[in-house]
């Protein structure tokens, strides 16, 4: 049976319409993990060495279990942000003979060969080996390196366990803010010392081996958790609504006011307001507006002025990038229909397009208290909104004209990567570093002053040549239709 799973998910990687998307980001992952690969495999090398060198007095393996705690909060929230369940498509097997406990245990069998559970591993081998080279027992160091690869698995499944009841609530990211604020908060004020019960644990292990017994007996606890929430969600109808809501339908008589893009406008504003994903993205755009108070505060980046375009760029356009990236795919559950319909694709990019150049400038008007740390910041924000309007919105309009992935509106927002593809990754070097680049060359050629206004030229000169720009865009759109309809049905 599993390997029938395996042909199938094959099979279907290579048949989508976006393999070629698919497997260039796959390309450009791959040389990331062999850098991060490189990294854990240089510090399990060198660490006893390092820490015999800054603690000369001290054992290495007791201060590593020492340090134990951080590394597994912190493994939890990149987990939780970063690694997402194993999915594959269940559907069509539910009406076959199959058994949900077969499915089920592929999934979560499958989770525990994840990269993130892999990683640590290119650790924790070197400094066991060296550990085993340096004298300490065999069997005791080769059960310790077991331990921790349990304690791997128990956060692999854990992190599941967190991010099935988190995705019920609009601020899916804010349980595990919330599980690992609260843990770390009882071990620095020593309310409940955790670094010293997890590293004592470990103590214990390396010495009583039998006592690997418990972080055992947690990881089955664990996995039987996982297989109970996936179990229950495994049919058919489990994605029908069960709760009836009253809808509140908002005023958008003003929308009237930009003419024939208005019924566009009010189907994007509905599709923000009334789904779980676009809903929740208006928490990241708050994220975004006090973005800068994480770094002008922040004395590092004082000195660094062309730091405050990025952050301008990035704070005025925090909507425009949030939502803006996944155009069309917002509208991909009903795409064909759209399409089928009797109307001019420059009025629907159009309104795209006016959406963002308004979010733009309420950003900017929200962000201007930023003065109190300077009136350079102030400019570099007027400078990048400029731009974000001028040239980011054209460069993300047409960007769109590449999405094949399609998107599930009820699913949660914060660091989702459902229609996540190359496209997306590769935006964002012409959206955030190109204006940062521009503006650090002319400003240390000639000044802070010159560097603001090349940027505000730029943007102008967008404005200015909008309607023909748009025009190209909406070509490249026309003649990407088909393809479009093709990969979103694909995609169901």
């Amino acid at each position: 049976m599993i390997k029938q799973f395996l042909s199938l998910e094959w099979k279907a990687f290579f048949r989508s319409a976006s393999f070629g998307k698919s497997l260039g980001i796959k390309i450009f992952m791959g040389f990331l993990s062999l850098y991060f690969i490189a990294v854990f495999l240089i510090m399990g090398i060198g660490l006893y060495p390092g820490l015999k060198k800054v603690f000369p007095d001290k054992d290495p393996l007791l201060l590593v279990n020492s340090f134990l705690f951080y590394w597994v909060i912190g493994d939890l929230v990149i987990r939780f942000f970063f690694q997402k369940l194993p999915v594959m498509s269940v559907k069509p097997l539910l009406t076959l003979p199959v058994k949900r406990s077969k499915v089920v245990n592929y999934v979560l069998g499958k989770s525990a060969f994840s990269f993130f559970n892999f990683l640590p591993l290119f650790a924790i081998i070197p400094f066991g080996i060296t550990l085993i080279f340096k004298d300490y027992p065999l069997v005791n160091v080769l059960i310790w390196m077991a331990a921790l690869i349990l304690v791997v698995l128990i956060i692999n499944f854990l992190n599941f366990i967190i991010e099935s009841f988190s995705a019920e609530t609009e601020l899916s990211f804010l349980p595990i803010i919330v599980i690992a604020g609260a843990l770390y908060a009882l071990n620095h004020f020593n309310i409940v010392p955790l670094n010293e019960l997890l590293g004592n644990g470990f103590n214990a292990i390396y010495k009583t081996p039998f006592l690997i017994i418990i972080p055992l007996l947690i990881l089955l606890l664990c996995y039987a958790f996982n297989f109970k929430l996936l179990r229950q969600k495994l049919f058919l109808d489990s994605g029908l609504k069960t709760k009836v809501k009253e809808v509140n339908v908002s005023n958008l008589d003003w929308t009237k006011n930009f003419g024939d893009i208005a019924p566009f406008l009010q189907l994007d504003l509905k599709l923000i307001w009334r789904n779980k994903r676009t809903k929740s993205s208006i928490w990241m755009v708050v994220i975004g507006l006090l973005y800068g108070l994480f770094i002008y505060t922040n004395p590092q980046f004082k000195n660094l002025t062309p730091f405050y375009i990025f952050v301008g760029i990035f704070s005025t356009g925090i909507f425009l990038i949030n939502f803006g990236q996944f155009i069309p795919a917002w509208d991909s559950s009903y795409y064909k229909l759209l399409m089928s319909q009797n109307l001019k694709y420059e009025q629907y990019l159009k309104s795209k397009f006016t959406l963002m150049a308004i979010s733009v400038l309420i950003l900017f008007v929200l962000g201007i208290p930023y003065v109190f740390f300077g009136w350079k910041v102030l400019v570099a924000h007027f400078a990048a909104a400029i731009y974000n309007i001028g040239v980011n919105t054209h460069v993300i309009l047409l960007g769109g004209s590449f999405n094949r992935k399609k998107i599930n509106l009820s699913q949660k927002a914060a660091f989702n990567y459902q229609g996540t593809g190359a496209v997306q990754w590769l935006i964002g070097i012409p959206l955030l570093l190109l204006p940062m680049g521009i503006f650090a060359v002319f400003y240390f050629l000639i000044g802070f002053e010159i560097a603001c206004l090349v940027l505000i030229i730029l943007g102008v000169v967008g404005i200015v040549f909008h309607q023909k720009l748009m025009k190209i865009i909406t070509q490249k759109y026309i003649d990407s239709k088909y393809k479009m309809i093709d990969a979103f049905d694909q995609n169901n």
